[in-house]
Parts: C-alpha cells; structure tokens; sequence
C-alpha cells in the first residue's frame, strides 16, 4: 500500500518572508521562538525576518532568538533551544536557515511536548510511534539544498555521537516560507553543493524500490529544473540570477517531497561520512562525490527509474550516468573525491560499518554489502 504523506501549506515565490506575519496568525501563535545561526544572522537575514514581523500590523514578535545552531544540529543545542522555549513563554517555532535550524527547530518541537531524552525518539529505538503534536512550526529555507521546510525527518547528533534520524508526520513544519530572494549571493560553493543534495535527492527516491508514482514525477521535475533546463549550473555561476534561485529552490522543496519514498546508498555513505565532524565535509558535497559512483554501481537495478532520470537530466536514452553526473560535478567545482576532503583509507571502516546501519541503506534498489560498500568508498577516495 503506497503512503503518500504531503501535507505542508507551501507558501513559495521571491518575497514569501513578508507573509510571516500572516502565517503565524493563522496557527493563532503570537510569540515564536526563532531558531537561527550566526551565519544568517550575519547576512542581514534575521533582520529581514524581524523588519517582516515589524510590518505586521498585529502584535506579532518573537518571544526569543536563539542563533546558536550548529553545522550539524545537535542534542545539547537542541536542549538549550528548548529550555529557551520555555523559559521565554513562546507558543510557536520558527526555524531560519538551512537544514541544521530547520532540524534542530524540530527537535525543539519534540522536546517542548515529550519527555526526553532525544534518542527514545529516534528511527534506532523505533521511535517514532512515541512522537505527537509538536507547536506550530514555521520554516523558512535560506538554502537550496535539504528540503527540510516539506519534510517528515530530521538528523540530530545525539550526545553519543551518533547521527539520528526522527520520522514523523507531526515533523512536517505547519507552513513553508519559501524565498528564493534570501539565497541570492549565496558563494558558488555552497549552492553547488547544497544544489547537489537536492539534485541527489531526486534520483535516489525515483530508484527506490518504493511505489509512490507522484513523487515520481515531482523527483523527475525537480532534476529537470536543476540538471535538463541548467538552473542549477546557472545559480552556481551567478548568484543573484534571480529566476535560477526560484527554480532550484523549488528543486529543493520537490526533491524533500520525493523522498517520502526513501532514498539509497549514496545518502548511507554521506550520513556516515557526515559523523566526522570535519568542516570540509559537508553533506551536499559528499552526496556529490558518492552519487557517481553509486549509479555505476547501480546500474540495471531500476532501469525504467534510470531512463526517467536521463530524460529529466536531458540526455541521450543510452547515456552513461556515471560519466553525465561526474562531468556535472567537474562543472559545478565540485571536488573531484573524497581524498581532496582529507578523507583517507583509515575512515573506511567506521564510514561502511553506519552505511550499513543508516536507514537509507534500506531502500536502495540493488543490496549494497559491507564490501560494496567498501568498493565504493574506495572510488569515491580516489576518483
């Protein structure tokens, strides 16, 4: 039986963040909790978010700013954002940033109505039938990369180390704000490599054993936008092209509501990289490296799935998919592997032992084995 849970009120177009006010009415919420970091503090976002709440013409404001989320969002930031929540009264939540505050802000959610600590909550302890009704959540994306703003999930680092994974439909934020005027002048590096993840995104939900026909075609419409009509090449290469913004943030929104139908390999082995803690190794780009690779791998698994990719990326019907996504990355500036990230053969054991365990893993459309595994990562370090 196919479960096909879209269920967020998507409010999307250049401008979107003026509708704040608006949004936090209809949820009857008046005091939120804003859940940021430093960076889109220092990029004059907040401001922008605080001059929207100012022009409401309703006493609307937020009851506390906490701009203290991490790279990757983790438990004890997660506990400071709550104890905050409740310390300063608020009655809603709304995250401004990429997907760290946007996950972090879910945390927040979990915490302020359960009872702690995060992991009971986790995929590991088949938590999920343990999460409720969180507050109000509004999401406001500044990336184009997780799609978090439509989003069942969220990745936590637990005290322990371990990155988390929360699935819920209580997870999904109430509204979406979508903007794409606050990723404008983002640096090429970083709309590449969040660009990737969505792009990575769509092509694993569409090969993912699953049935779930719609997020078929949404995946399939969000690699033509980034890949077949180049919006993401463009973005890369222009920062303020304003029409190329629109599209990949919408890229980014469709590759989150595809991947209801679970995702592959290529996000096991990124997750499980991700742990390392390195500030070079960010997600979009370790989806980037090992995306490649992974498609050779899974070459003749899902072969309607990998005739609908290329279609939507625009190439021939008889492209080699390795070689049409290692050119885009070359593209993009993306790195070339793993090496060039400070990775080395030392890692290899820890990295396959959690892509083994990561609940991506599950859903990719060939079995992946610990030695595959380890072929893989093998060929993403050396390119």
């Amino acid at each position: 039986m196919a479960n096909i849970p879209y269920l967020t009120d998507l409010r999307f177009d250049h401008g979107a963040i003026n509708q704040i006010g608006k949004a936090l009415q209809s949820l009857g919420a008046s005091r939120p909790l804003i859940v940021t970091d430093k960076g889109v503090v220092a990029a004059g976002l907040l401001q922008r978010l605080l001059d929207a709440l100012d022009a409401f013409d309703h006493p609307i404001g937020p009851a506390a700013i906490f701009d203290e989320t991490p790279g990757n969002p983790t438990e004890a930031a997660t506990i400071n954002a709550s104890q905050l929540y409740q310390s300063c009264g608020a009655d809603s939540l709304i995250a401004l940033g990429g997907g760290s505050a946007m996950d972090l802000a879910k945390g927040v959610g979990l915490l302020v109505h359960g009872e702690g600590p995060l992991a009971r909550f986790g995929t590991a302890q088949r938590g999920s039938r343990l999460i409720g009704k969180i507050p109000p959540l509004i999401a406001i994306p500044t990336t184009s990369g997780t799609g978090s703003e439509v989003s069942i999930g969220a990745i936590i680092v637990l005290a322990s180390g371990e990155k988390e994974l929360f699935v819920s439909k209580f997870l999904i934020p109430s509204i979406a704000l979508c903007d794409p005027e606050l990723t404008l002048g983002l640096p090429a590096g970083l709309t590449a490599a969040t660009g990737m993840d969505a792009v990575t995104h769509c092509i694993e939900s569409i090969l993912s054993p699953t049935i779930n026909p719609p997020a078929d075609a949404i995946a399939a419409d969000g690699i033509s936008r980034a890949v077949g009509e180049g919006m993401l090449a463009r973005a890369v290469k222009d920062g303020g092209d304003r029409d190329a913004r629109w599209h990949m943030m919408m890229a980014s929104t469709e590759g989150a509501l595809a991947f209801v139908k679970g995702l592959g390999s290529v996000h096991a082995l990124s997750h499980a990289a991700g742990r390392l803690k390195s500030p070079s190794l960010h997600h979009g780009t370790l989806n980037a490296i090992f995306l490649p690779h992974v498609m050779k791998f899974n070459a003749g698994a899902n072969t309607d799935g990998e005739a609908r990719i290329r279609h939507a990326m625009g190439l021939n019907p008889g492209a080699d998919l390795f070689d049409a996504l290692s050119k885009l990355n070359q593209d993009l500036g993306i790195p070339a592997n793993l090496s060039e990230l400070g990775l080395t053969d030392d890692h290899a054991d820890g990295i396959v032992c959690h892509a083994l365990l990561d609940i991506a893993h599950l859903t990719n459309p060939k079995t992946t084995t610990q030695d595959d595994y380890h072929a893989l990562y093998r060929a993403a370090l050396y390119g």
